[in-house]
């Protein structure tokens, strides 16, 4: 081969060499930043892609976060971010829902059932007793002074019929009465053929003295019996006014007693009074006139029936309590006043309510909260408004649809296993206070936890109380000025390597009002402490 020619076949190669390497460069370097090979669109679409871990956060919806994985003082692990997904969306569906393990779930037993809108039926049930009917009562009460001369029947609680003589009085004043009204009659008959004027006027005598012994309550039957006899009486008769019980006797025989004093009480038994206490919530759904079933406990086989028949429009302070008024029918005489009985009154109908057992409701006194599942291991805390209660369900006048599932069992345990106190508060509750970084319709949306971070430096450390002084500078989130105060440290780890004097740099957050709580806490470079020496 000549020469020349090797020359040229030389030059060739470098040539190609150049321009390959060139491609090769070019397909990996793009505009200053080096770039892989290029795929094909198949391969794209068969490799899985990895998200990039922004950070592990606190699976009890705790404001805590880490850069690495790590445990809290439970067990649980962290739950990591990605770069992408909001925290909000990492906890559930809202920064308010709380995230529990499944089996969590599992070991705590929660069980929840749907929000169910129906028919209403309730009945109201309330203690009560047995009294006599007020209008079946009657006193005998003497209406001139005297003496008990007699008593023919002597023992509280006796039977007695209607007109059965019950004691005898003597009275002067009677005795008097008697004689005036004997002189008349005996003076209308001697004046038969006087004057007019003089018979009138001893017509009127009679009359009156008649009246008197009337009033006196005399009956009929004893004045006619004076008028043939000629003379006076020396005691007088009282019978009972009405077949019943005596159920009080004050008449002691030999014993003086004064116009209107009341020496024996009859009441008839055949109809009671059921005066039952309804309490004041349930006051509105008893109207007059339902029927009410009632039960005692001497007769626990028997139900009586009865009508309501006055819901009395008084309230007692100290039961807060409303008497209500059956009346029973009682000719067997089973029915003894002062018994107590149970009486179950029928409500209003309400028609078709939103309702959910009595047990999903967790009330504090100033808020009553629902938990409602969202998906697996995840409750949302959620207010509501309550209305009427039955024996097992209470009506949800807001706040839930149906359909929406409801924690009815171990709620209070999730309460115990997470943060709730923490998630409630972002239902924007006015009794937390507000915070300056929250006031605006801006802060508003925010979620009611803070993160809260500054720089200070360790003066006091309490592992017993798991609490540490520090000397904080400024925070602008909450306008803080630098001061010193006392945190608490969400759980003992953060003692760790934690030391009198040392500067650092945390993190807090408020978990109830004024308790300022620690959740991360870093040593700060010398650096970063001399730059900002100044707060301190």
């Amino acid at each position: 081969m000549s020469k020349p020619f090797a020359v040229s076949v030389s030059a060739l190669a470098v040539a190609l060499l150049a321009a390959g390497g060139g491609y090769w460069l070019g397909t990996r370097q793009v505009s200053g930043h080096i770039t892989e090979p290029s795929v094909s669109a198949d391969m794209k679409d068969g490799a899985t892609k990895e998200r990039k871990v922004l950070y592990y956060r606190n699976p009890m919806g705790l404001p805590d976060t880490s850069p690495t994985p790590k445990k809290d003082p439970m067990g649980m692990d962290y739950v990591p971010v990605y770069a992408g997904e909001s925290e909000a969306e990492a906890r559930g569906n809202t920064p308010n829902t709380l995230r529990i393990s499944t089996e969590k779930v599992q070991k705590l037993g929660v069980r929840v059932e749907a929000v169910t809108l129906g028919s209403w039926n309730k009945l109201v049930r309330a203690a009560a007793r047995i009294e006599p009917d007020e209008r079946l009562t009657y006193a005998i009460a003497p209406k001139f002074e005297g003496y008990v001369e007699r008593l023919h029947v002597n023992v509280t609680g006796q039977v007695v019929s209607k007109g059965q003589p019950l004691f005898e009085v003597y009275s002067p004043e009677l005795v008097s009465a008697q004689r005036e009204y004997l002189i008349a009659t005996q003076g209308v008959d001697a004046l038969k053929g006087a004057s007019d004027e003089a018979q009138r006027g001893m017509r009127e005598l009679a009359e009156s003295s008649l009246i008197r012994l009337r009033n006196w309550d005399v009956s009929e039957e004893q004045i006619k019996a004076l008028s043939p006899s000629g003379s006076t009486r020396r005691t007088l008769t009282f019978r009972s006014p009405v077949a019943g019980v005596v159920t009080e006797k004050k008449a002691i025989q030999g014993m003086r007693f004064m116009p209107g004093e009341a020496l024996f009480q009859v009441t008839n038994l055949s109809s009671v009074w059921v005066l039952a206490d309804v309490f004041e919530q349930d006051i509105g759904l008893v109207k007059a006139g339902a029927q009410a079933k009632v039960r005692v406990d001497a007769y626990p086989d028997k139900a009586f029936s009865g009508a309501i028949t006055y819901v009395y429009p008084t309230l007692k302070s100290e039961t807060r309590t409303v008497p209500v008024r059956v009346e029973l029918s009682n000719s067997a005489g089973l029915l003894k006043p002062g018994m107590y009985a149970q009486v179950e009154l029928p409500a209003l109908a309400r028609g078709t309510v939103l309702s959910v057992p009595s047990s999903a409701v967790i009330d504090s006194g100033t808020r009553q909260i629902v938990l409602i599942q969202q998906g697996e291991g995840r409750f949302e805390p959620r207010d509501v408004k309550l209305g009427a209660r039955s024996e097992d369900r209470i009506e949800v006048l807001d706040g839930v649809k149906e359909g929406e599932m409801v924690v009815v069992a171990a709620n209070f345990l999730i309460d115990a296993e997470s943060n709730l106190k923490a998630a409630i508060g972002g239902l924007g509750h006015e009794g937390h206070g507000k915070r300056p970084a929250q006031e605006g319709a801006a802060g508003a949306k925010m979620a009611a936890t803070v993160t809260h971070q500054t720089q200070g430096q360790v003066e006091e450390i309490d592992a017993k109380a798991a609490t540490v002084t520090i000397a904080h500078g400024e925070v602008p989130s909450l306008k803080w000025p630098a001061m010193s105060m006392e945190f608490k440290l969400s759980h003992g780890g953060l003692l760790a390597g934690l030391k009198p004097g040392a500067k650092v740099r945390f993190e807090f957050v408020e978990r109830g009002q004024g308790d300022w709580v620690i959740t991360s806490i870093q040593p700060q470079a010398p650096a970063a402490a001399n730059a900002h020496a100044g707060h301190q």
